[in-house]
């Protein structure tokens, strides 16, 4: 199959040669003809699958069909989790719509918004977004979402881990009744499949993988190794040249740091990817690992959610998630588009059953390496860290 037999105009056709794209992808060749056909879709999906051009291509299409009369208003609502990942969805908007005259606009928080509300102004047809940064222009009364015909909820189970729901629903309150509503999410967990029902109408379900399977290519390992030791086995494993490049996984911001400062230290080149970092600052450690002037970029999973690096040779989780399902969604950033890659996890003691309830989840063991020189010495869990006493009231 070729995206000619799916039946996308001319201009499409020529900014999909232009991208280099020569066959759909499963999701892509499942999700386009019904796009066209006006259907709700509940896709589950892992990343890598070619999801976005799924939905922009069709959206672009259905767009460019209607009559544009008068001032541009947004049409077409795609709702994401993360700054990062809005960024590349409107960028593959702009790019798989460089023939049109449609006008992608993105908003999302952690800069000054005065100029998406330049944006808003000058006029838009298709707007990208992060829930917060939308509710509060929204609540401005700076952006009207009653003009909008397609609404894509994408990433639905990270807005669910992050505590975005809420905020969704805030905006799904503000759309129109009559649209076409596309949700797509890695897994499927019951508050998803509720939330699903409550905002798709006879949808077509689309399943290109088995839910929280992890993909073929991927080769799988874990070191286990006491937690002092994690360091220093890192920097060892990034000697070699074949891990071209790292995205690294902390399970916390001061730790993403902490592992940066000590990579640094030891004359690897990585920066630090989280929530405290400012916006500029997370886009350039992003362009400089993308032009592989860092080979390591150390991140949290709220931050590393969306990133998109072609051929990206390693996933490293420093930290084990407790979440079986964060495991799938980590190693997901490597071996995409049938290219192979490669995920290890560093495990100390306290973290094995994190890799128990992944193994579960995954259906296979992940191969043991045990040939490193710091294997795991402590076989008893830490103890639980010291609380502070409560403030005394004063008068109290």
């Amino acid at each position: 199959m070729t995206f000619k037999d799916l039946s996308l105009t001319d201009s499409l056709l020529r900014a999909v040669r232009r991208e280099g794209y020569e066959t759909p992808s499963p999701i892509q060749q499942q999700t386009i003809p019904l796009m066209l056909a006006g259907r709700d879709i509940l896709g589950c999906a892992q990343t890598g699958t070619g999801k976005t051009a799924a939905f922009a291509l069709p959206t672009l299409q259905t767009l460019g069909k209607q009559p544009s009369g008068g001032k541009r208003v947004p049409r077409a609502l795609v709702l994401t989790p993360t700054r990062e990942l809005a960024l590349q969805i409107a960028e593959s908007f702009q790019a798989y719509g460089c023939y049109t005259r449609l006008k992608t606009v993105c908003i999302f928080g952690g800069v000054p918004q005065n100029p998406q509300v330049a944006a808003l102004r000058a006029g838009v047809d298709i707007l990208v977004a992060t829930p917060g940064r939308l509710n509060d222009l929204i609540g401005q009364g700076l952006c009207d979402l009653r003009t909008i015909s397609i609404f894509t909820l994408d990433e639905a189970d990270r807005m669910l881990d992050m505590g975005f729901i809420h905020d969704v629903k805030k905006v799904i309150a503000k759309l129109p009744a009559k649209r076409q509503t596309l949700l797509f999410s890695a897994t499927m967990p019951k508050e998803i499949e509720a939330l699903a029902a409550s905002i798709l109408k006879n949808p077509a379900k689309v399943t290109v993988t088995p839910v929280a399977s992890t993909v073929d290519t991927i080769e799988q390992s874990v070191y286990f190794v006491d937690k002092p030791n994690k360091i220093h086995l890192l920097a060892l494993l990034l000697d070699d040249d074949s891990i071209v490049s790292a995205l690294t996984f902390s399970r916390t911001k001061h730790g993403a740091d902490r592992i940066c400062k000590k990579l640094c230290q030891a004359g690897i080149a990585a920066r630090a990817i989280h929530g405290d970092k400012s916006q500029n600052s997370r886009q350039s450690a992003l362009r400089e690992f993308k032009q592989g002037q860092i080979r390591v970029l150390v991140a949290t999973d709220i931050a590393a959610r969306g990133i998109d690096i072609d051929q990206l040779s390693h996933v490293i989780n420093y930290d084990l998630p407790n979440e079986p399902e964060t495991y799938v969604h980590r190693i997901g950033r490597t071996g995409r588009a049938g290219l192979s890659g490669e995920a290890i996890s560093l495990c100390d003691f306290d973290e094995k059953t994190y890799l128990k309830s992944i193994e579960k989840l995954i259906k296979k063991e992940v191969a043991v390496v045990d040939d490193h020189p710091w294997p795991m010495q402590v076989f008893t869990p830490a103890p639980p860290k010291p609380q502070r006493p409560p403030r005394r009231r004063r008068g109290a």
